[in-house]
Parts: C-alpha cells; sequence; structure tokens
C-alpha cells in the first residue's frame, strides 16, 4: 500500500533550521543530515508500522547519526503519514506533538 506524505508547518521549519545549522558548523553537514531525515522518512513510507506508537497515536522513529527523532502519525483511511514534527532529542518532547 502507498502512503502519501504531508508535514505539519513548524516541521519543515525545524527541518530547514537544522540543515542550516549542520551547515554552517562544517560545510556538506546540512546535507548528511538532509539525507539521514530523507532515508529515514522513505523508511516511515515503506513500512509506516515499523515504529512503536510513542503518545496515543503518534509513532516515532529516531535518525541514524543526528539526535532527531521524526514523530508521526498515520491516516489509514487517507493513506497518509503526517510528519508533527522533526526534533531534536534534547528539547522539551512536550512541543513535538502537534495537530494537523
Amino acid at each position: 500500500m502507498t502512503y502519501t506524505i504531508s508535514f505539519h508547518p513548524i516541521a519543515l521549519e525545524e527541518y530547514k533550521a537544522a540543515s542550516i545549522w549542520y551547515e554552517e558548523r562544517q560545510e556538506g553537514l546540512g546535507l548528511r543530515f538532509e539525507k539521514a531525515i530523507d532515508s529515514k522518512i522513505r523508511q516511515i513510507l515503506h513500512n509506516p508500522l515499523a515504529f512503536a506508537k510513542n503518545k496515543g497515536s503518534y509513532r516515532q522513529a529516531k535518525t541514524r547519526t543526528f539526535p532527531f527523532v521524526i514523530v508521526y502519525k498515520l491516516n489509514d483511511r487517507m493513506h497518509e503519514v503526517y510528519v508533527s514534527a522533526i526534533y531534536h532529542t534534547s528539547r522539551n518532547p512536550r512541543g513535538k506533538y502537534r495537530k494537523q
């Protein structure tokens, strides 16, 4: 079954800001961050049930190398993955569960 993906606007902002931050620290690191996020999103889309529910209907997938999690939930009826947050693991976890 093929799933589509949608993002909370703040999740996209977090993604862009983190990429810029890493790139400012070291050339090419922002691109590596983007590849890590994209790879994890492909895994989620391929098998969205692979990651355990964390809070209510939200699921969480940790990226490799970078201290970020992708927080998402499924809409099985619409065959959609909704990304609530791309969240640094050191931040307060309460902010990562956003509604559409």
